[in-house]
């Protein structure tokens, strides 16, 4: 399954929506996507994985990066609406308590 990306930037806070499956081919892009938006001023970055049914190692690699820039950067980097597949993979990985992650993104965008 092909992957697509849509930013909307709402105010000092900007949601990165993902369809498809972040893997090898894919997490690359992601990636691109999202260093950018460290550079800016945008204060909360969501990254709302609810059309995402896959994720695999590269792709968890790539979202951990964000989280590093985030803390280099002040900015507020946060996940949501994870389908139960990638939810379960980061529950593997003990990854759900270093992200913070929220059922919607509506709540994530909420400081």
């Amino acid at each position: 399954m092909s992957m697509d990306l849509k930013m909307d930037k709402d105010g000092d806070s900007v949601t990165v929506t993902v369809t498809g499956d972040i893997d090898m081919s894919s997490s690359t892009k992601v990636r691109d996507a999202l260093g950018p938006l460290f550079q800016n001023n945008n204060k909360v970055i969501v990254v709302d994985l609810s059309g995402v049914s896959y994720i695999d190692s590269s792709g968890i690699a790539t979202l951990v990066e964000g989280l590093q820039w985030s803390h280099n950067s002040k900015n507020k980097f946060r996940l949501a609406a994870l389908t139960p597949g990638v939810k379960d993979v980061f529950e593997i990985a003990r990854l759900l308590s270093v992200f913070e992650v929220f059922d919607t993104k509506e709540q994530a965008l909420v400081e």
